[in-house]
């Protein structure tokens, strides 16, 4: 089983994997049903102007969700967590805002648990007690609310494959090169030797091999930071796979380098070569689009004009996440309340049995004591 055989099986390619066109879709539907059921409980409490409301819009609901991202990934680094978890976090939003709005539920109030559900998901547990303690005016009760609202939104999936450790691969093996340690790929034949002397000729030349080195440093340092800032703050995980994203950050952060690599690993004369550059291509402009990390003075004017704009148009019925828990935990079949219809409950059992299956058809069946 070769390592796209594996991603294959994957829920992240199963699941999370779209066609642009299909992406916008998905938005646009998740977007007209929040909006009509914002207008429903409108009508449903007779709130004057109840056919009036102004609702966001796709653009206005991918601006606001993109800014929380950015907020997800400033209070990581303020914790000092790993990595994965800021990178799995960031992943976990995008993917419940996908068929969630947030005039239905508010961004702030889901980051913090998916920061908290990303956590444990990375093996990074800490106690939820004190977790809320780094939030003002939070409690446990208000992290732990949203969990299992947001594992519904996540399908029950939560593995997420970044591509970090793609990355550290080729880097290892560039460095490899260097030292005449490095071996092309199966339909290629060139000796270690060869590999390092094209290498130093590559423009602009190095003179050295350590300035050769250096220079794959510097390339491997800006790939990173992509990483763990432009491909967490756009699409990219939804359109491209880990591979895909690794070596579009690497193509951003030194095309002749990148061109070189893969140039170790496909011939010259393969038909897949162009096909792969074109995708690659279209990866790295979206990296390269990112929004800045820190929104500018209009950015932020206009985020404050549609927070305000989503303050007038959140679902009135979904906004006390703390009762919606307690209500569903004291009757999970309630219909026409904040519980779940029977229908749906029924589906998403469906769901959870399906996913279970999935998973001992991966690793084989419980063990018997």
């Amino acid at each position: 089983m070769t390592e796209d055989d594996i991603y294959r099986k994957s829920t992240q390619y199963r699941l999370w994997s779209f066609t642009p066109e299909t992406l916008a879709s998905l938005r646009a539907t998740t977007n007209a049903s929040a909006a009509e059921g914002v207008r429903a409980a409108f009508r449903n409490i007779q709130r004057d102007g109840d056919d009036k409301v102004d609702c966001l819009t796709i653009e206005e609901e991918q601006k606001i969700v993109g800014f929380y991202c950015l907020r997800t990934l400033d209070f990581v680094d303020f914790c000092e967590y790993p990595t994965n978890v800021k990178a799995t976090a960031a992943q976990y939003l995008k993917r419940f805002y996908l068929t969630n709005s947030p005039m239905t539920y508010h961004p702030k109030e889901i980051m913090r648990t998916a920061v908290y559900l990303a956590m444990k998901s990375e093996d990074n547990f800490h106690y939820v007690k004190s977790f809320a303690e780094k939030f003002e005016n939070i409690t446990a009760e208000d992290i732990l609310a949203p969990e299992f609202l947001l594992t519904q939104g996540l399908r029950f999936t939560f593995d997420v494959r970044h591509p970090f450790h793609g990355l550290e691969g080729g880097f290892m093996e560039l460095l490899a090169f260097t030292n005449g340690k490095g071996q092309s790929g199966p339909l290629l034949e060139t000796s270690a030797k060869e590999i390092r002397d094209r290498m130093l000729d590559l423009d602009p030349k190095a003179t050295t091999v350590k300035e050769l080195v250096g220079r794959i440093q510097s390339a491997h340092g800006k790939a990173k930071e992509l990483l763990k800032t432009s491909a967490l703050l756009t699409d990219v995980y939804f359109l491209y796979t880990p591979s895909q994203i690794w070596l579009s950050s690497l193509l951003l952060a030194d095309e002749p380098l990148a061109r070189f690599y893969l140039d170790t690993k496909i011939p010259s004369t393969s038909d897949l070569k162009p096909k792969l550059f074109a995708v690659l291509r279209q990866c790295a402009d979206i990296l390269d689009s990112s929004p800045a990390a820190q929104p500018g003075k209009e950015e932020m004017k206009e985020l404050k004009k549609i927070d305000k704009k989503l303050a007038q148009c959140r679902n009135p019925q979904k906004m006390d996440l703390i009762g919606m828990n307690k209500a569903q935990k004291r009757d999970p079949q309630q219909v026409g309340g904040d519980g779940l219809d029977e229908n749906v409950a029924k589906k998403r059992k469906l769901e959870r049995e399906k996913s279970m299956k999935e998973a001992e058809d991966l690793f084989g069946p419980a063990l018997t004591k």
